[in-house]
């Protein structure tokens, strides 16, 4: 027979993948130093496919070199080339009209977010799974990967999480991630390795505390070629089955009261 208690706290899943775009406003295409290629390697190509494991997603398609959703307001556009891992964004300082365009883009998504956030805490605990990619060919396209030892194939991200509420969800997720084979490996899983998570995870981790969590997973892009842009179709489609296996292992977890 059900446990009651089981059933009160289970919980709601959604997946974001606030990264995966690619698109401009023509206004600040205009003037961007940066082409398409340099972009996209630094974006989360595919982030969206990887995220839809299906049941609630939210994919952004709007670039994060115009406005950033996983960065704190004052720091979301991308200003100087240290805030964009040396790269020279824009060709000249950005107009006013540009910055407060994408600026209210960034207003408009947290808005949206929290009505909806709002509304599965109405209903009960929930988890979001922010679903991001990191590069691990820096040295360029010739030169050997970054070793695999500071380098995970999954890095879960929990620096702002409550771990004594969440910790049964969080090592659901990464116990059964890690039984998965995607690449004709098992998933290499690890926490907090390269990244604890950004703007949204901590912004949700605390806005929601006791109701909801979030928890960052950057996945290395070993199912593409980061230089070229190739995407190995095969290598990615076993990690969304992987994570969708893991999803399935986060909705059952037990919450701490």
């Amino acid at each position: 027979m059900d446990d009651p208690s089981s059933r009160q706290h289970a919980l709601s899943l959604l997946t974001t993948a606030i990264h995966a775009g690619h698109d401009v406003h023509p206004a600040a295409a205009e003037l961007m130093a940066l082409d398409e290629a340099a972009r996209l390697r630094e974006e989360d190509p595919h982030t969206d496919r990887l995220a839809d494991l299906g049941g609630s997603t939210v994919a952004v398609r709007r670039s994060r070199f115009e406005i950033d959703l996983n960065r704190a307001r004052d720091e979301a556009i991308y200003r100087t080339p240290d805030m964009a891992w040396g790269l020279e964004v824009w060709r000249a300082p950005l107009p006013v009209e540009v910055i407060e365009r994408s600026l209210a883009f960034y207003d408009r998504f947290y808005a949206e977010m929290a009505a909806r956030l709002d509304e599965l805490a109405d209903r009960g605990p929930f988890v979001v799974l922010d679903v991001h990619s990191y590069n691990h060919r820096r040295d360029g396209a010739d030169r050997p990967p970054a070793p695999a030892v500071d380098n995970p194939v999954v890095n879960v991200g929990t620096g702002t999480l409550d771990h004594e509420r969440w910790r049964s969800m969080t090592d659901a997720f990464m116990a059964t991630l890690a039984e998965q084979v995607a690449g004709g490996e098992q998933l290499d899983v690890r926490e907090n390795v390269r990244f604890e998570g950004g703007h949204l995870s901590r912004w949700i981790n605390e806005r929601y505390e006791g109701r909801g969590c979030a928890l960052a997973i950057e996945l290395k892009k070993v199912f593409m070629d980061e230089w070229t842009g190739e995407v190995d179709e095969a290598h990615l489609r076993e990690l969304n089955h992987a994570l969708a296996a893991a999803a399935g292992a986060v909705v059952r977890a037990p919450v701490a009261p």
